[in-house]
């Protein structure tokens, strides 16, 4: 190579971006290939929307749900984390969580409602993205215990779920111009950009002894969901869904509560000497 072509491979005023070590040395296989197998339902959901097979299209969101939840822990098992599965998983969840549901919305529930259709939709996307934007942020910042906002993951299942009861029900192709899907569509949004705090069941350890009753209670809702998986998993993640909202409203009441307590006993003054006084007469008594 000339010395003419060596001064033009980097432009003046560019420094060559050095390759990570991580990236040289390569990539794991096993916990990327089954976060592909996701990103690929994700896929196939939109192909199947687009033919107009809602069904089907459902189905390959909760199939990508699976996949989504594997990868992680295949990783950890065989520990084969990297920030390359990390950044590769978000990029996946976009098109399995947030473009797939949203596409698959817009042409099942909210097309007949023409602009607002297609802005619900669309806002969805975004919120999904900004969710997985802000938790990629906060991963080391926030309680392992709970998440910020809905995950996308769980809204896609809602939309997902939502259908299937749909079908489940005897409805067949698109649905009516119906508002109830239309503010679904808005309120999953919100919830996910919300700081409502969602129970992130990372604490539940299956390979630790639990008490009997648990077990017996995952036999049930596992034998329930084998009889009418349609009304179980709509069950199951509209549940899910309503938690954080219930349990923010609980904690605010609760809070109210403390605070007019603590607002009552400001007012009281214990030290006042015909306090004592009373509280002396009453122990007497």
């Amino acid at each position: 190579m000339t010395p003419l072509r060596r001064k033009l491979r980097v432009l003046p005023g560019r420094k060559k971006m050095p390759t990570p070590l991580q990236m040289r040395k390569g990539v794991y296989i096993l916990p990327n290939l089954v976060t592909s197998v996701g990103l690929f339902c994700g896929f196939f959901s939109v192909v199947a929307t687009i033919r107009e097979n809602y069904l089907l299209a459902a189905v390959a969101i909760l199939v990508a749900l699976v996949f989504d939840a594997l990868d992680g822990r295949v990783a950890r098992l065989t520990k084969t984390s990297s920030q390359f599965g990390v950044e590769y998983d978000s990029l996946s969840d976009v098109i399995a969580f947030g473009v797939a549901p949203g596409v698959l919305a817009y042409r099942w529930a909210l097309e007949p409602w023409g602009a607002w259709g297609w802005l619900a939709a669309s806002l969805y996307v975004i919120c999904g993205a900004l969710r997985l934007a802000r938790f990629n942020v906060q991963v080391n910042l926030v309680s392992k215990k709970s998440f910020v906002g809905l995950p996308i993951p769980a809204a896609a299942a809602v939309v997902a779920t939502t259908i299937l009861m749909y079908f489940f029900l005897g409805g067949e192709g698109a649905t009516n111009k119906h508002i109830t899907l239309l503010l679904l569509i808005y309120v999953l949004a919100g919830l996910m950009v919300s700081s409502v705090a969602y129970y992130s069941f990372k604490e539940i350890h299956f390979y630790n002894r639990q008490p009997f009753w648990t077990l017996l209670l995952g036999i049930i809702v596992l034998q329930l969901t084998i009889a009418e998986p349609q009304i179980m998993l709509f069950g199951i993640f509209s549940s899910y869904a309503l938690s954080g909202p219930v349990w923010a409203l609980f904690r605010f009441f609760r809070k109210g509560e403390a605070d007019e307590n603590d607002d009552l006993s400001d007012v009281i003054d214990t030290s006042h000497p015909l306090h004592s006084l009373d509280t002396e007469e009453e122990s007497s008594l």
